[in-house]
């Protein structure tokens, strides 16, 4: 499995943030605005919030392993792959829909002096931090589920004996 780079969800958020800017404005010009839901940065939280839970969760489990525990419940490493999966399709989604509302909100700037328009303003600005958390603890989930890497296969010295 691949590892999730950083500067791919980078691109994922700049571009998602271009192309809904020129969008908001595009359709602010031809007529009203669509709304950003307030359920947007509450969904995206708790994404965030079971991302970080399933990480701590398995970091405990796996360092109770390490410690040879005797009443240390093992990890899967099938369920270990999946919590993985999960986490790197929700970060890139956090990723395009943080770019989105965060485009949408740099346009609703613009507009700060409108009661309803500077609500729109908060939510989206909320998603962009609660997308952002998303894509913190699916890093850290990553991070915890990581296998240690094997130093005698990939060191200069993995040499065949003679």
């Amino acid at each position: 499995m691949r590892e999730l780079r950083i500067r791919t969800l980078a691109g994922v958020f700049v571009v998602a943030g271009i192309l809904s800017w020129a969008g908001a404005r595009l359709w602010n010009s031809v007529g009203t605005l669509p709304s950003v839901p307030l359920a947007a940065p509450i969904v995206l939280a708790l994404i965030a919030a079971v991302l970080l839970s399933t990480a701590l969760s398995l970091r405990a489990r796996l360092k109770a392993q390490r410690e040879r525990r005797p009443d240390a419940k093992g990890v899967d490493p099938m369920m270990a792959a999946r919590a993985v999966v999960f986490g790197q399709a929700s970060a890139l989604v956090a990723a395009l829909v943080a770019g989105m509302y965060g485009g949408t909100g740099v346009f609703l700037l613009e507009y700060l002096d409108v009661p309803a328009r500077r609500d729109q303003a908060i939510y989206a600005g909320t998603s962009v931090v609660a997308g952002i958390a998303v894509i913190a603890a699916a890093l850290f989930l990553e991070r915890v589920c990581k296998l240690p890497e094997d130093d005698d296969q990939n060191g200069p010295s993995a040499a065949p004996a003679a």
